[in-house]
């Protein structure tokens, strides 16, 4: 039996993913599933980027805050509360849409990753993940899925992350982060970009400029990464404007509900 259908909605740091989501949500009956390595921990709000309450009032979201920033949160772990979400949000004739730039969280849904057994070699650079010797069976894709990336212009993705973090800050990042790191000395967690680039302030080491020019540069660098890996898949459809990519995603569910069948019909991009 096919699984039910599933959106996914893919690319770099501050690419537009969650008005995306939200958009196609709120026009199909949607609910989101977060498929992010740091917003799935309590308190990293707004270093994270997180749903607002507002956005999370317009549409129920999913994967947030389900784990302390001092416990342990692997991509297997993931998989298995994904999963549950996704079949959740179908059995009540809701649209499943996963948004997101963890990488390896979204390929383990969209390809359902076999993850070793617990006590297995972690990555030494990052604990979170399973040493890259740990091999991960890669199936072909899950049927019934959708998947849209989008693509920014690297200037643009500067402007906008520079914006982002001068609001962040305006709405209480700093003291965000000082919260965290006293209650959380020795999270790895808080090595997510935000975090990472004001340590040296609070600790009198650098400036605020400097720090907010280290939070853009790690956010850039993670951009990069996010778009190295998720332009391997080959069954992405890239959009660089996000009216492009919400009249495609459009156009395939609406063929889909005509004819009848609990089933994406995907289009020529």
């Amino acid at each position: 039996m096919a699984p039910g259908p599933l959106i996914v909605i893919v690319g770099p740091t501050a690419s537009g993913k969650t008005a995306l989501a939200i958009e196609l949500a709120q026009k199909f009956g949607g609910e989101i599933v977060c498929a992010d390595s740091r917003t799935v921990y309590s308190g990293m709000d707004i270093g994270t980027a997180k749903p607002t309450a507002d956005e999370r009032a317009e549409v129920r979201h999913h994967l947030l805050d389900v784990a302390s920033p001092d416990e342990a949160f692997t991509a297997a772990d993931f998989k298995e509360l994904a999963n549950e979400a996704i079949k959740d949000i179908v059995s009540r004739g809701q649209l499943p849409i996963m948004v997101g730039g963890s990488g390896l969280y979204i390929d383990a849904v969209l390809f359902d990753y076999g993850f070793a057994p617990q006590g297995a070699a972690r990555d030494p650079k990052n604990p979170r993940h399973m040493s890259k010797s740990v091999p991960r069976p890669r199936k072909d894709l899950r049927d019934n899925t959708l998947i849209i990336g989008l693509s920014v212009p690297r200037e643009v993705l500067r402007e906008r992350i520079e914006g982002r973090v001068e609001a962040m800050i305006r709405h209480g990042l700093l003291e965000e982060v000082r919260h965290l790191l006293s209650k959380y000395p020795d999270s790895k967690a808080l090595d997510a970009p935000g975090y990472k680039a004001f340590r040296g302030y609070l600790a009198g080491l650098v400036s605020l400029d400097e720090a907010k020019a280290s939070f853009v540069r790690n956010d850039l660098q993670l951009a990069k990464r996010q778009r190295t890996w998720f332009k391997r898949n080959p069954y992405s459809h890239w959009f660089d404007d996000s009216d492009e990519a919400l009249a495609f995603v459009t156009k395939s569910l609406i063929d889909s509900k005509k004819t009848g069948k609990n089933s994406i019909i995907i289009p020529n991009p």
